[in-house]
This record gives C-alpha cells, structure tokens and sequence, in this order.
C-alpha cells in the first residue's frame, strides 16, 4: 500500500477543499492516487452532504456583480475559511451573483436557476457539499437597480475579482456621465463597507429603533439632573449625532474626514450638471448574525490526529 504523507494529504485538500480526515480516507482506498481520489471523493453522494447539514456554516463568501444600471450582491456560506480559497467553490459563488443579476434575490428563484453545469444552482450546492466535505448553504441575496444611472459596487479583503468577505452595492439614479457616477459611486460603496451605515437617510431610520434611541437619551437627560422643560431639546439635539453614526447621507465622508456625503453628493452633481440621488445601498459581511461555536483548536487538530 502507498504510503499516505502530510504532503500528499495538503495536495489533494488544495485541488478539492475537502476536509483532512476526508482526504486522508480517499487516498487511502486509492492506493495514493490524486486523480482517484479526488473521483471517490465526488463520489460520495447525497448521503455525504446530508450528514453534514447541520454543522454551522459560518466561513465562504460574499459575491458581487455589476452590470450597469443593475447590481447584485450574495452570501454562499461553507463552514471553513480554506473553502474560500477553492476555485470551484468560488466559481459557484461567480455564478449565483451573476445569476441574481437576471432572476433577482428571491432564493427559491435563485435555487432553482440552471447552471452551466446542467444543475440547478441548489443541486449543484449539494454536489458541492458531497465533493468538498463540509456543510454549504446559498444565505442571502439582493439585487439594486435604478431606471438610470448606475449601480456600483466595491468587495473588501477580496479573495478574487467580485469575491471577498465584505461586498457592497450603492444604487446611484442619474442621467449625468457615467464613468463619473461609476467613480462616486465605488467612493460611496468604499464608505459603506468602512463606516457600516444602517440606513439611507433620516426618513427611512427604523421608527422603533428611533423610538428606542429616544427613550434611552431621555433617561440620560433626566439622570444628568437636567429640568424636564430643557429634556426633549437635549434629546433632539443628541439625536443628531446619532442620525451621524448610523444614516448613510449624514455620515462624514471616510475619504475626507470632515463632508457629510450628502454633500459629497451634492458635489458631484454639480460637476457633471445633472442631479443625483442616492436610492439605495446594501452591505453584506460574512457570517453576520450567525452564531460561530466556540472550539480549542489545538484540541480539535489532537483530536483528529487520534491522539
């Protein structure tokens, strides 16, 4: 029987993804053929991937396409960071962004889009659970469009082009050039992924979470001893700092460090002679609201080494 080393272990991880144990298994049932390996690792089958759906899949990527006047952005979750770094894994990624371009961020559409594989983008998921060995999951989507304009996009810590773990879009409406809306627009995407706005602007802040916010400053105003006739003036005046943090068309440009972006905008406008308006944005981080478990990783490595 082939010896089976660490060497030949991390070479068929790179080619597939697949887990150590996994790969270590495969090239033992194949004599240390790569090839047959990586064979009898596709050929694990439904089984496989279902054994793994409940293991929290927290790692993969965050995919952005961009297409003029439309843009999409989606989530693809696997549970490690190495699957990142999978070609075919990343080309699955590609392929969905560019699908939600077309069918839109409904994901039951989405999952049931053929690719270019002749699976639907959900059966292919699950091919790709059964090959690479981990827990895989199609998240979230959204897509922006404007009737004209452009829809711009930006991907932080990217891992390749229109991949990474931040993706962001930012929906300018406009009849002004394009090129130039392209430039603010990537500007205005670069902000959004540092400064993490939660809305638009100041009509669209959520009622309750402003209703939330007023009621805590109130109660500060009241223990800081301040008369209850002066209250409701503090709090209005503290409220605009907040509207500074979380309000996308008030926040301090991150670029300059002093223009709030609507300014920044207004700017713009003016250059190229044609209004603009900022319709919407969308920020995706990966692995955002979903709880990681907690693991000794040491502990992990010993107890998948035997010892």
């Amino acid at each position: 029987m082939a010896e089976i080393t660490a060497a030949l272990v991390k070479e068929l991880r790179e080619k597939t993804g697949a887990g150590m144990m996994d790969c270590k298994k495969a090239l033992a049932e194949n004599s240390g053929d790569i090839e047959a390996a990586i064979d009898w690792l596709r050929k694990k089958g439904l089984s496989a991937a279902s054994k793994k759906a409940g293991r929290v899949a927290a790692e993969g990527l965050v995919g952005v396409a961009a297409s003029g006047n439309r843009g999409a952005v989606v989530e693809v979750n696997a549970e490690t960071d190495f699957v990142a770094r999978n070609e075919i894994f990343q080309g699955y990624v590609r392929q969905v962004a560019d699908g939600a371009l077309q069918v839109g961020a409904d994901l039951d559409l989405l999952k049931a889009m053929m690719l270019p594989t002749g699976r639907t983008a959900a059966d292919e998921l699950t091919h790709l659970i059964a090959t690479i060995g981990e827990n895989m999951a199609l998240r979230r989507a959204t897509r922006l469009e404007v009737s004209e304009g452009v829809v711009a996009s930006y991907v932080h810590n990217a891992t390749a082009a229109g991949l990474g773990k931040i993706g962001v879009l930012v929906a300018l409406e406009s009849a002004g050039d394009k090129a130039r809306l392209e430039a603010l627009g990537r500007q205005l995407a670069m902000h959004v992924a540092a400064a993490n706005p939660l809305f638009l602007d100041v009509a669209s802040v959520d009622g309750s979470a402003l209703d939330r916010e007023r009621d805590v400053l109130r109660e500060q105003a009241r223990a800081s001893g301040k008369a209850e006739a002066i209250i409701d003036k503090m709090v209005e005046g503290r409220l605009r700092k907040y509207y500074e943090e979380t309000v996308l068309l008030e926040q301090v440009f991150v670029v300059d460090g002093e223009t709030r972006v609507t300014k920044i905008v207004e700017g713009v406008a003016k250059e190229i002679g044609q209004p603009i308006k900022v319709t919407g944005f969308a920020r995706y981080a990966l692995g955002e609201g979903i709880e990681k478990a907690q693991s000794d990783f040491a502990a992990e490595v010993a107890a998948q080494l035997g010892r």
